[in-house]
């Protein structure tokens, strides 16, 4: 049995509580590893190891420090089918999603390498007599990251690159359901020459986590994951004197409007609400078609393409639409809502549940299933299911579609197709919610912007990657320099007024 280690001061370290936890094959339902569980006492020694190390890496110059983004993109392109092939194996989503997913991260690993003109302070000269200030921007100390089991790779990239980039030392505890990806990173950092110790990789359950939010070290945490789980760690990290980013669960909506052209938008819902199973924050879950007629049409249109996806592991080939989610206990919840829907009076147009595939009974396989004449109130609505399910909830016009968007506690994504200008803009203008696509199905912004939602979406003032992913990571220092000149006839016990 493969054992998952954590990754200490440059090297592989076996864990020392004696607790493991097991990591399956989606695919097959079989545990192909154990991963070591870090007790408080190894992970406050991971942080003090990690707070000795951050004095010389935050003391290095931000170019010599960019070098390494600069190297370590170049590894991550080398390694990225290694990297995709042992990701899919833990997470079960396709081959080409995996490599998506490290590609995504490596993106900011690029944005990264700007890191010298990103850190950059202000400086103003003669801002009184003979006086200059400017600003400085310094590193925080030891930060962490708390990452989900979804995106082994891109997230967890999304956090290194500014962390690192703006010389902090950075814990990594990943999601202990697919741990390897994590490790594989760390060495890459290390062969790119990132200091031992700077970054420490601890696997581990809520011992860990409550270990980091406890910790005095720790300036800063980072989250990824459920809104209960977010919105717990914001309040402990706050209630510490720690800067906490901590981003939550999502319903997204994509409004239809009839002027929308059905055979894009169909094919946007399918790719957005089944890539990866649904197991995506930014996945779009709810289809809102404005008037009876869109809606029919779009329903008419979304069936033979849903009856079409192909569900398989990642070893059968590229043209698998998605694979299995990543547990027996995320399978059943799923089912559970299913049924759910159903029990509430929804039209199951497309039933997944009886999904099975041939030689693969024991793996953690659910079919894609559509729910039309959903309504606000039911279970599928309210709740984000995290699976190949499509909720389609209609609405008689554009004000009410906006609303449903803007009225749930969620405001992560949303879309809106329609061949209007006018509407676009009234729709981006208006709309609640962090992150907007227009004929987009999952506008997921690029590196140089930044990524956040908005309601029970996020918690915290900045969001990931872009220039606020700079400002989380380091804080500011302002100087006042005054040099004088000339002989001072002796104190002075007041501020000089201006001339």
């Amino acid at each position: 049995m493969r054992s998952v280690h954590h990754w200490i001061d440059g090297k592989e370290a076996p864990g020392k509580s004696g607790r493991t936890a097991d990591v399956y094959n989606p695919a097959t339902g079989e545990v192909q590893a154990k991963v070591d569980l870090a007790s408080k006492a190894e992970m406050d020694a991971a942080i003090a190891r990690a707070a000795e190390a951050q004095v010389g890496w935050g003391a290095t110059n931000p170019q010599r420090r960019a070098r390494v983004m600069m190297k370590m993109v170049d590894l991550l392109n080398r390694d990225m089918d290694k990297m995709a092939e042992v990701l899919s194996s833990e997470h079960g989503k396709t081959f080409p999603d995996a490599k998506g997913d490290i590609q995504r991260g490596l993106e900011v690993i690029e944005y990264s390498i700007g890191a010298p003109q990103l850190l950059k302070g202000e400086f103003i000269d003669g801002a009184g007599p003979g006086i200059d200030m400017y600003s400085m921007r310094q590193p925080l100390g030891v930060v962490a990251a708390i990452t989900p089991f979804n995106f082994p790779a891109m997230i967890p990239l999304w956090k290194l690159g500014p962390a690192l980039a703006s010389g902090n030392a950075v814990i990594l505890k990943p999601s202990e359901r697919d741990p390897t990806v994590p490790n594989m990173i760390a060495a890459l950092f290390k062969e790119a020459g990132l200091p031992d110790g700077v970054l420490q990789v601890v696997h581990g359950d809520k011992e860990a986590v409550d270990a980091i939010l406890d910790s005095e070290v720790i300036q800063a945490v980072g989250f990824v994951g459920s809104t209960p789980i977010a919105q717990y760690i914001y309040e402990r990290a706050a209630a510490t004197g720690k800067r906490a980013q901590c981003f939550g669960g999502a319903k997204n909506h994509a409004i239809i409007m009839p002027d929308a052209d059905l055979d894009q938008a169909a094919d946007a819902l399918v790719g957005a609400a089944y890539g990866a199973a649904g197991e995506r924050c930014m996945a779009l879950s709810v289809a809102v078609p404005v008037g009876e007629e869109t809606a029919d049409r779009l329903i008419e249109k979304l069936v033979p393409r849903i009856e079409k996806l192909k569900v398989g592991p990642h070893t059968a080939g590229d043209d698998v639409d998605f694979g299995p989610v990543v547990t027996a206990a995320a399978k059943k919840n799923i089912l559970r809502l299913v049924e759910t829907g159903v029990e509430q009076g929804a039209k199951l147009v497309v039933d997944g549940r009886n999904f099975s595939l041939q030689g693969y009974e024991d793996g953690f396989f659910v079919g894609p299933s559509l729910f039309d004449h959903a309504t606000p109130d039911m279970d599928i609505y309210k709740t984000e299911i995290f699976g190949p399910v499509l909720t389609t909830v209609r609405a008689k016009t554009y004000d009410e579609a906006l609303k449903l968007a803007m009225d749930h506690e969620y405001g992560n994504g949303t879309a809106i197709f329609t061949r209007d200008g006018d509407t676009a803009r009234d729709f981006a203008s208006r709309c609640n919610i962090g992150m907007v696509g227009i004929n987009v199905p999952i506008p997921v912004p690029l590196a140089y912007f930044t990524f956040g939602g908005w309601k029970k979406s996020g918690f915290g003032d900045l969001n990931q990657h872009g220039p606020d992913a700079f400002r989380f990571y380091t804080r500011t220092k302002t100087v006042t320099s005054r040099w004088p000149s000339g002989i001072k006839e002796g104190a002075a016990f007041n501020f000089k007024a201006m001339d």
